[in-house]
C-alpha cells in the first residue's frame, strides 16, 4: 500500500468534500498540520466542521481557513489568540460547541477505539451536560459523552517511516495520536522520512495501521507568546 505522496495537495486528492468532519491535531502553535490546512484553504471546500484543541491565530492554522470562511462548525476547547473567530461566533456566522480539554481527547481516543460513548464526571453540573444523559454510579453523577468519528483526520509528526509508524516531539504529541486515529482516513505530515525498520519500537508512538496518507515538508517554527525578561539596570 503506497503511503508516501508528494505534497498535501496530492496526499488530500478524492478525500475532501463540503460539509465534511475533520479532526486535526495541534495544541496552540505546536503540532499544527499548516501543510495540509494550506491545502485545503487551496481547495476550496467549504462548510467544513473541525474538532481541534484551538483554532489558531487569524493568519495561522485553522485560523486561514476561517478567513476564507471555509468553516462552518468548530468543536474546541480553547478558542483565544483569533480575533476573526471571535468576531464570526459574536455575529452568529459560526457555530461553536465547546468540550472540556480532556472530554474532547477523549471523545477522539473513544472513537479510535470503536467506543460509541463513556460517562464523565467533567462538566456534570453545568451548561456542559445541557441535553445530556446523566447516570449514576455509587453515588455520583457522570454525563454521557459520544466518541467522535470524523471524515478525515490530519495531523503532524515528528519523524515516519514508509508504513506510518509516527513518532512525535515533545509538546506536539498532544491531541495528535488521538486525533489520528478517529478518522476515516488519517493524513500526516512530517518533518522526516526515514527508513522502514529503523525506527525503535519502543519509541513509536503511533502504529502505522491508523496512517493512510504520508507527505514530508518543511515547517514553520512559531512562539504563540513571546516573553523576555526586561533587561537589569547596571
Amino acid at each position: 500500500m503506497k503511503k508516501i505522496y508528494a505534497n498535501a495537495a496530492e496526499a488530500l486528492d478524492g478525500l475532501l468534500f463540503d460539509g465534511m468532519f475533520i479532526a486535526a491535531g495541534g495544541f496552540g502553535l505546536c503540532g499544527i498540520p499548516e501543510l495540509l490546512l494550506d491545502a485545503i484553504k487551496d481547495a476550496g471546500t467549504k462548510d467544513l466542521t473541525f474538532a481541534s484543541n484551538n483554532a489558531g491565530v487569524d493568519d495561522f492554522g485553522i485560523g486561514i481557513l476561517l478567513q476564507t470562511k471555509q468553516v462552518k462548525k468548530m468543536i474546541s476547547s480553547y478558542v483565544g489568540e483569533n480575533a476573526e473567530f471571535m468576531r464570526q461566533y459574536l455575529s452568529g456566522e459560526l457555530e461553536l460547541e465547546f468540550n472540556p480539554q480532556g472530554t474532547l481527547a477523549e471523545r477522539m481516543r473513544a472513537g479510535g477505539a470503536g467506543i460509541p460513548g463513556f460517562y464523565t464526571k467533567t462538566g456534570v453540573g453545568t451548561v456542559i451536560a445541557d441535553g445530556k444523559e446523566v447516570k449514576n454510579f455509587d453515588g455520583q453523577d457522570y454525563i454521557l459523552e459520544t466518541g467522535m468519528f470524523a471524515d478525515l483526520s490530519i495531523v503532524k509528526a515528528w519523524k515516519a517511516d514508509a508504513t506510518g509508524n509516527l513518532v512525535f516531539r515533545k509538546a506536539a504529541r498532544n491531541f495528535n495520536p488521538p486525533a489520528a486515529t478517529c478518522g476515516k482516513v488519517c493524513v500526516v505530515e512530517v518533518e522526516e522520512i526515514v527508513p522502514t525498520g529503523s525506527l525503535d519500537p519502543d519509541h513509536i508512538h503511533l502504529p502505522g495501521v491508523y496512517v493512510h496518507r504520508i507527505i514530508q515538508g518543511d515547517h514553520e517554527k512559531r512562539i504563540e507568546q513571546r516573553t523576555v525578561r526586561q533587561k537589569e539596570a547596571k
